[in-house]
């Protein structure tokens, strides 16, 4: 019987210690940090820079798709001449990137597949 006793008290046995346990979960999250967040958050950085360097004359792409030339420039909203003497205005955000470059392009493009 007391061998039974001394059984009931013996300690369960453990794996690795306490941050041995977490290494994969870390590991994990420097990987998705590199490879995943660090390059949105340049691209990011970029976009702004390229947005507080707009002047009039640059011609652009927005987000939507379309195309124009920069007549005129606030704060917040940039006007943009798609046609003569059409001109829209636009949010400053709004503005993908200049036209023929691959920021304005990028994941779109012309397929090479023909259409039926």
């Amino acid at each position: 019987m007391t061998s039974l006793a001394w059984a009931a008290d013996a300690a369960p046995a453990t794996g690795p210690g306490g941050i041995a346990s977490f290494l994969p979960l870390i590991l994990i999250f420097v990987i998705f940090y590199f490879l995943l967040i660090r390059p949105q958050q340049k691209k990011v950085k970029e976009h702004q820079a390229f947005v507080a360097a707009l002047k009039k004359g640059d011609k652009v792409v927005t987000n939507g798709g379309i195309h124009g030339e920069i007549t005129g420039i606030t704060d917040t909203v940039v006007t943009l001449e798609i046609a003569d003497n059409v001109r829209i205005k636009v949010s400053r955000a709004h503005i993908a990137g200049a036209q023929g470059s691959t920021m304005a392009v990028e994941g779109g493009g012309e397929s090479s597949q023909g259409g039926g």
